[in-house]
């Protein structure tokens, strides 16, 4: 059987995950009278997604960056590979900032992660195919008792009552990008620095994003309509979609936007044009020495 390239939120857990489809049926259910309430919270590795992060940062009234700063760290998704984010625990433990003894305090805005407890999602892809398919998994800890509660419903419907199907939609095509750079392999070859800036900047922090799209830079090499560009400017969720086919653009080669047919030449151009500027106010003032910036930032590689 050829493998299956599997982005499953349990891969690196003790915890072996029985798949199962949406039709399971499981038994399950959480609510504060319960005596493990809030034990899930106490003990936290939540990846996030980037409709995560747009929903999260809406709510709690911050930029994209701000948030990413405060509330996440990143990790490498694969060794040299594309980076997630998960959520920083409080300082000095392993709590969720955002559990208080009422429970969640961002419960309606809560991570795809979070809702989807005990069941995760799982997309899987053979090393031959170019769409994703789905199941999920069911996993049963020690600490949790939900399990023991008298109610049954099947996946489908514990999903419908989660409200994760919009995080599913809204999620697919940044899972498809991670599948498909699992699955592609060495035939793509290791990411430069500045791919991996670009991914993280596009997926996780997209009012700096935006920022991007804005430049003359971008506007010297893609052509973009006004009408589009408008939708760009004042929505996060059309900005995080646009980010995530452009990366399928930038890094697969999968065509999305038109190239200005003189791009490379303005370019290259204007970058002339710039050190020869320089070298104009090097030969009149001497070297400009700079002082380098701190090495401690978490965030640097996405902040270039």
């Amino acid at each position: 059987m050829e493998e299956l390239i599997n982005d499953s939120p349990f891969a690196q857990s003790p915890v072996v995950p029985q798949t199962i489809d949406g039709n399971a049926t499981i038994q399950f259910r959480c609510h504060k009278g319960i005596d493990c309430f809030n034990a899930c919270c106490k003990n936290i590795d939540i990846s996030l997604t980037p409709y995560d992060v747009v929903r999260l940062k809406k709510r709690l009234g911050m930029t994209s960056g701000e948030f990413l700063l405060k509330y996440t760290y990143p990790y490498e998704m694969e060794k040299d590979g594309i980076a997630g984010i998960k959520f920083q625990p409080v300082e000095g433990g392993t709590a969720c900032q955002f559990m208080t003894d009422e429970g969640c305090s961002v419960y309606e805005d809560r991570p795809t992660a979070c809702r989807y407890y005990p069941v995760a999602l799982l997309s899987l892809r053979r090393q031959d195919e170019y769409t994703d398919r789905t199941a999920y998994a069911l996993v049963q800890e020690a600490h949790c008792h939900g399990h023991q509660e008298d109610r049954k419903l099947t996946v489908d419907e514990y999903r419908k009552e989660q409200g994760v199907e919009e995080y599913d939609e809204l999620g697919r095509g940044w899972r498809q990008l991670i599948l498909k750079k699992k699955s592609s392999g060495p035939t793509v070859g290791k990411p430069s620095q500045r791919s991996l800036q670009l991914f993280f900047m596009a997926c996780y922090d997209v009012d700096q994003f935006r920022e991007f799209i804005k430049s003359p830079s971008f506007d010297d090499v893609y052509e973009v309509d006004q009408a589009t560009k408008d939708k760009l400017y004042n929505d996060d969720v059309e900005l995080m979609l646009f980010g995530q086919r452009f990366l399928s653009q930038v890094m697969f080669g999968d065509e999305f936007l038109k190239l200005r047919p003189d791009a490379y030449e303005r370019r290259a151009a204007k970058k002339a044009d710039r050190e020869a500027r320089l070298d104009e106010i090097v030969q009149k003032i001497g070297p400009i020495e700079s002082t380098p910036p701190p090495d401690d930032d978490k965030y640097k590689h996405a902040s270039d």
